[in-house]
């Protein structure tokens, strides 16, 4: 269940459509002052048959989540919480690469505004911090079917914009923009500017495939250190070293075999401060 949101809210369409560019994303917009999470509102609004381009933002999401099941730390007034509806014509086995050309375009959203982001494959962007890089937003698609072709995409995007505090638990993964980089940022600015980068790279992945987006989220890759892919039942160790033109990651470990991962929980091993060697 959602409840509307007040029309003095700095997210209030008047002051998003106001600045917005884009032909199709963010048409029509929706702000609600409280939700489940966005992913849910959207999803619903994507059963009735809502047409592709539907943006829910909400100030505070009671049950926000990330991957695996996680949730995702949602108070109000501070941060972005919203949910794109997607309906591309295409296999459901090609839409993978949607999850890494969205965190393309929301780092490049954050570069823009003055910040330094990096992108963890397969959807989170870090920041800098004095101790060291932290989570400052992730990226949650969730894909209904028809066979074996897709239906819709909900397209979710949680960035912690100007919060100054988190749960114990959190405390040291996660930060801000605010805390990361010292200065307050505008939300409806962040909001606006990510749907005029995604649009874009969206709509050539539709023309001719995720080449261009891979392009651009290989410029803010953590690439090229070791790390660790957790999976179901299975982990590998080494250095990422990149993606190919689905998306999976490229893993080559101590022998000197690459290994080709299509989804997993990214993270350094202890001691993975040494030198990663090339990438």
């Amino acid at each position: 269940m959602s409840q509307s949101a007040s029309a003095e809210s700095d997210l209030a369409p008047g002051a998003v459509l106001q600045r917005l560019h884009t032909r199709r994303l963010g048409r029509p917009y929706r702000l609600v002052a409280t939700c489940s999470s966005t992913n849910d509102v959207v999803r619903g609004r994507a059963a009735a048959g809502e047409a592709e381009g539907l943006l829910v933002v909400a100030d505070r999401q009671a049950a926000g989540r990330g991957r695996l099941g996680r949730s995702w730390h949602s108070p109000p007034g501070q941060n972005l919480y919203l949910s794109l509806l997607l309906r591309p014509t295409l296999p459901a086995r090609h839409a993978a690469p949607l999850t890494l050309l969205a965190g393309a375009a929301l780092a490049r959203t954050v570069a823009e505004a003055g910040g330094t982001p990096r992108l963890r494959w397969p959807n989170d962007l870090l920041v800098p911090t004095a101790g060291g890089s932290r989570k400052a937003a992730g990226i949650l698609t969730e894909m209904a079917t028809d066979g074996e072709v897709v239906r819709h995409i909900v397209l979710g995007v949680g960035l912690n914009v100007n919060g100054l505090e988190f749960p114990p638990e959190l405390a040291e993964r996660a930060t801000s923009l605010r805390l990361a980089f010292g200065r307050a940022f505008e939300r409806v600015q962040l909001l606006v500017d990510f749907l005029a980068a995604f649009e874009p790279i969206y709509d050539d992945f539709l023309a001719g495939g995720p080449a261009l987006g891979l392009v651009q989220w290989r410029r803010y890759a953590d690439l090229g250190r070791v790390c660790r892919i957790d999976q179901e039942g299975a982990r590998v160790e080494g250095i990422a070293t990149d993606i190919d033109d689905s998306g999976a990651l490229l893993v080559r470990d101590e022998a000197g075999r690459v290994h080709r991962l299509t989804s997993g929980e990214m993270s350094e091993p202890a001691g993975s401060d040494r030198p990663s060697g090339p990438a």
